[in-house]
């Protein structure tokens, strides 16, 4: 299943326990397959690299390492604008267009508001994992 890792969800699943954990885990495992763009993986690592100073304990490279491999980099064009309460998140719904995504995966408010966007389900992480992890 080809799935869109909000920031969020992402780093959550790097720095905490929970359902953000239990989705990298079975994208480790092969269970689902991750979408993301060129400005995604700038802001992965972005984000990544202000927390990782907070918490020294955390290497965010070998995560950043395993996207390069086993991530698909899809170049997702610049749709119309949908989120017009924050237009930055537009990247996760034109990176699930572009990579043919089943769902998104955000605690992104703005992003949730929306629940299904052409035909993308956009889940919170427990919510994605009770649907397809937990067998």
């Amino acid at each position: 299943m080809r799935i869109v890792l909000d920031t969020n969800v992402f780093i959550s699943g790097i720095f905490f326990t929970g359902p953000p954990y239990q989705i990298l885990k079975a994208w480790r495992d092969g269970r689902v397959q991750l979408v993301v763009s060129p400005s995604i993986l700038d802001e992965y690592r972005r984000i990544g690299g202000e927390l990782a100073l907070k918490f020294q304990g955390i290497d965010l490279k070998p995560f950043l390492d395993l996207l390069t491999v086993q991530a698909e980099v899809v170049l997702a064009p610049t749709l119309p604008p949908v989120l017009h309460e924050d237009p930055s998140d537009d990247k996760f719904l034109e990176a699930g267009v572009a990579g043919k995504a089943r769902c998104i995966v955000s605690g992104d408010k703005h992003l949730l508001k929306l629940s299904v966007f052409q035909g993308i389900q956009i889940l919170k992480p427990g919510d994605f994992v009770q649907r397809y992890l937990e067998s």
